[in-house]
């Protein structure tokens, strides 16, 4: 269950018409007017009862009697989760919050149930006027020592008492405490990422932007049969995706990674597992197997490393640098911060560890992979101008190595977030990323690298040095894009921006499902655009044709809605004429070229990029209608 408790002044809240087929039936449709008091907006989600409702009703009383308050009103609130309990089951939780609040709180009142209403709401202004909480059958259960089928790491429990202290880091070395940096215009995002990895607030009030476009472009969507945080990806997304995965592998096998393939479970009570577990903050699914506890794993690194244990290295192999491109690593988020494309419990992550000799052939890779993050970035479709930078060290290596530091604050040219720890507490001593701030002020990580000085010595690898004596590598840990779902969610949210200042949404071209869509004006010019749509074809461009039985304008105007930069519509003139007129949605205009041209203008934006041929059918008659 997911809470938000605001002391108010006054709500007025009027019923307007119901919004599901379950909605409760109410006498009047007034409206309502209520003063001084708390109000719950509350979300049921997947696996809530009665306990539950218990809980909510004895935390909102205690929230009550800490603002001194004697009324609320219980308000049902479904846009607090991503996912949501049915709603037969969710309103008869509703009302048994309601009827447990009953027996503590003086006036309770509550909104009707699966309705849409409009309300306006003053929230005092005291530092206690707003309260969130999660609330959950597995906290209680775990209070009483019961096991939930996942595993929690001490790591973990432990983050969220770990001191940190904030700075900006400027150009050239300054480093100011957040509180006295003065934050310019063009530093706003910046101090968005500052304020939400200060919160630590990582829960979804509403739903972002990239959500409607995901469904509207048939990209991607929530999957009710599975767990929450794993989604299903239509032809259009899956095809994305591949282009990604393929175009980052690439890249990092140009870089000269070696790409290896590793379990996706392990053994929690295996040694270094239980330690390395320990060591890494993250919630994960456990399983069962042959008496066995096991865990899905979270990332690639402990395949990686156990694999490395097994080779015979020297110091004139190093660095060594080993990739898997993970589909799927597993992270049991909370439900609550689940949302779209943003945030999952499995996800696409091209994983690179560079084992390396010291701490100065670590930094001088280090910066070689820095490099490749921007230049992967930029090729996706993002920049620097895109995201913000945070770095996260130790005050002994940023004591020690503050030059290198202000050489990646320069490379990357703004300010960046500081999070600093007087001492080490991860397995790493330095961590940077590059972060998207989305519309609703969230922060994702996508690009990182770490130093990591611990699982060298935790996995018992090592190399023979120059000497004979053997060592343990410094491990570097990078993602040059992040999860490639996360990147699909940035170019979403990033195009909601651009259509928000009154731009032209899309995406790069070689990401863009069709290239080219050519469109029949009539039954008799079908044989011309299969002849245009075979020549794209054989020159690696995605083309389709709207052979569908429906007007010239329509199909034109789909075509815009689908995103798809070039529209060719083929009728008499077009067959005798030796140019094609082309609709440029980017341009927002047409203009005249030769089939030539057209090809070379997009051979030229797809240059160096992968490519897949189309995983629809290539006459839209035939492609099924998929419903989102």
């Amino acid at each position: 269950m997911r809470l938000l408790q605001l002391h108010s002044d006054f709500i007025e809240y009027e019923p307007i018409e119901k919004e599901i087929r379950d909605a409760e039936d109410i006498a009047s449709k007034s409206k309502v007017r209520l003063e001084d008091l708390v109000v719950a907006f509350v979300a049921i989600e997947n696996g809530d009862d009665e306990s539950v409702a218990k809980a909510a009703a004895d935390e909102i009383a205690k929230y009550l009697d800490t603002v001194k308050s004697s009324r609320l009103l219980v308000y049902p609130y479904a846009h607090l989760s991503s996912d949501l309990a049915p709603p037969g089951v969710a309103v008869g939780i509703i009302k048994s919050v309601e009827s447990f609040a009953k027996g503590s709180i003086n006036q309770v009142s509550r909104a009707p149930f699966g309705w849409t209403k409009s309300f306006n709401i003053k929230v005092k202004g005291h530092p206690l006027a707003e309260n969130a909480k999660e609330i959950t059958k597995q906290a209680e259960h775990e209070h009483a020592g019961h096991s939930h089928g996942e595993k929690e790491s001490s790591a973990l429990k432990a983050e969220e008492k770990l001191q940190s202290f904030w700075y900006i880091l400027s150009r050239g070395g300054t480093m100011t405490p957040v509180s006295e940096y003065k934050f310019k215009k063009q530093d706003q995002n910046l101090q968005v990422l500052a304020n939400y990895e200060m919160a630590k607030k990582r829960a979804v009030d509403e739903q972002p932007a990239h959500v409607r476009l995901m469904k509207k472009l048939a990209i991607a969507d929530y999957e009710p049969a599975s767990d929450a945080g794993n989604m299903r990806y239509y032809p259009k997304g899956r095809l994305m995706k591949s282009l990604i995965e393929q175009y980052v592998t690439r890249r990092v096998m140009e870089y000269g990674g070696i790409e290896v393939e590793t379990p996706i479970m392990y053994d929690t009570k295996h040694p270094s597992m239980e330690s390395y577990f320990n060591r890494f903050p993250a919630r994960q699914y456990s399983l069962t197997s042959d008496n066995k506890q096991l865990f899905l794993r979270f990332a690639a690194c402990f395949g990686q490393f156990l694999m490395a244990k097994d080779f015979n290295i020297s110091y004139k192999h190093l660095p060594v640098k080993l990739y898997e491109l993970t589909r799927y690593s597993f992270r049991r988020e909370k439900s609550g911060e689940l949302v779209g494309l943003r945030r999952l419990r499995a996800f696409t992550m091209p994983d690179c560890h560079a084992l390396c000799r010291d701490l100065d052939q670590a930094k001088q890779e280090f910066r070689k992979r820095f490099e490749l993050s921007i230049s992967v970035l930029e090729q996706l479709g993002l920049s620097t101008e895109d995201v913000e930078m945070a770095i996260r060290f130790t005050e002994d290596f940023y004591n020690e190595n503050k030059e290198f530091i202000t050489e990646l604050v320069n490379r990357f040219g703004k300010p960046v977030m500081v999070e600093m720890w007087k001492e080490r507490f991860f397995y790493f001593t330095l961590k940077w990323e590059f972060n998207y701030v989305d519309g609703l002020g969230k922060a994702s990580a996508l690009s990182t690298d770490q130093i990591d000085v611990e699982n060298g010595k935790r996995y018992n690898i090592e190399f023979v040095e120059e000497d004979g004596s053997k060592k343990n590598p410094i491990i570097l840990h990078n993602s040059p894009s992040g999860a490639v779902e996360r990147v699909m969610y940035a170019l979403l949210e990033k195009s909601a921006k651009v259509s928000k200042t009154g731009g032209v949404p899309s995406f790069p071209l070689w990401l863009s499902h069709t290239h080219v869509r050519v469109i029949p004006v009539g039954k008799e010019h079908m044989e011309y655009c299969e002849k245009i749509m075979s020549e794209l074809a054989a020159n690696q461009i995605r083309a389709d044709i709207d052979d569908r039985d429906e007007t010239v304008g329509k199909k034109i105007r789909e075509s815009e809605t689908e995103w798809i930069r070039y529209t060719v519509v083929i009728g008499d003139k077009e067959i005798n004429a030796a140019k094609l007129v082309v609709r440029d949605r980017s341009e927002g205009k047409q203009r005249e070229a030769t089939l030539q041209e057209l090809m070379d203008e997009v051979k030229a934006q797809t240059k160096d990029k992968p490519y897949l041929p189309l995983n629809l059918p290539t006459h839209l008659s035939k492609r099924p209608q998929i419903m989102v």
